[in-house]
């Protein structure tokens, strides 16, 4: 994850600008992302799963707060 992640900010960093990519660039940056967001989620998971059983009162926050829910709320509802 970690490598993908430097990967991805390295290629960022060395572009001036990102406007007016070559579709090539484009594609290539758009690989480097999937890539990285996959490698994030599987790990997002694990940790999950992992917390649901030993850590219950952690794993109810990040469920509430989660990355992949647009409308995610720390807020306990009934």
């Amino acid at each position: 994850v970690l490598w993908a992640v430097f990967h991805l900010t390295e290629e960022l960093g060395f572009r001036k600008s990102l406007d007016a990519l070559p579709d090539a660039d484009y594609k290539h940056l758009c690989g480097d992302m999937n890539r990285v967001y996959s490698q994030l989620a599987r790990q997002w998971l694990g940790y999950m799963e992992h917390s649901k059983g030993s850590y219950p009162y952690l794993f109810s926050l990040a469920l509430r707060t989660n990355p992949f829910n647009r409308i995610a709320s720390p807020v306990v509802r009934e």
